[in-house]
């Protein structure tokens, strides 16, 4: 097993789309049971439509070599990540943080998380946040490990679904 030592965390390049969009749908293929069918080709859809990175202000890849084991994106606001300004986040959001099944347990996603709130300082925000559901329960222990602290007046729902916010105080990120 390749160790973390290997993993380099770089921009995403144009030439990474095709790449990007296999590597988010295999990452979450995982909750494909969790949903019903027309969620997940909605969700799939969503996935392969981020892969270009249109609306981000940083789009994160952790490469082993020439193959990307994880990715992260980042919007400036609630407008840019889900066009809904009336959740007026105005500061950082992180969407889409994905790491390959392969990869998984090796501390690519802390590298990840840790890059984007160096991103989000050099800017000057002063929190970051994230949204996520009770499915990715994985994820949702990795995030209160870190710090990020529930969000609930952000809170929205897609669907039936909840969708939970997260928020991190980046004065409190040095722990990470």
């Amino acid at each position: 097993m390749r160790g973390i030592h290997s993993i380099t965390i770089q921009d995403a390049e144009g030439r990474d789309r095709e790449s990007l969009e296999k590597h988010l749908i295999e990452a979450y293929q995982q909750y494909e049971q969790k949903l019903s069918a027309k969620r997940w080709e909605l969700y799939k859809g969503e996935m392969k439509k981020s892969a270009a990175g249109e609306r981000t202000f940083a789009f994160l890849v952790a490469r082993r070599e020439n193959e990307i084991v994880g990715s992260v994106q980042l919007f400036a606001s609630s407008e840019a990540a889900y066009g809904k300004p009336e959740l007026a986040i105005h500061s950082p959001i992180i969407r889409f943080l994905a790491v390959s099944p392969q990869a998984r347990g090796q501390g690519i996603a802390v590298q990840l998380i840790r890059e984007s709130i160096r991103r989000c300082l050099a800017i000057g925000a002063s929190t970051l946040h994230l949204h996520t559901t009770d499915m990715m329960e994985a994820a949702v222990k990795l995030y209160e490990r870190l710090g990020f602290e529930r969000a609930v007046e952000k809170d929205f729902f897609n669907g039936e679904a909840t969708v939970k916010s997260y928020r991190l105080r980046l004065d409190q990120a040095d722990r990470i």
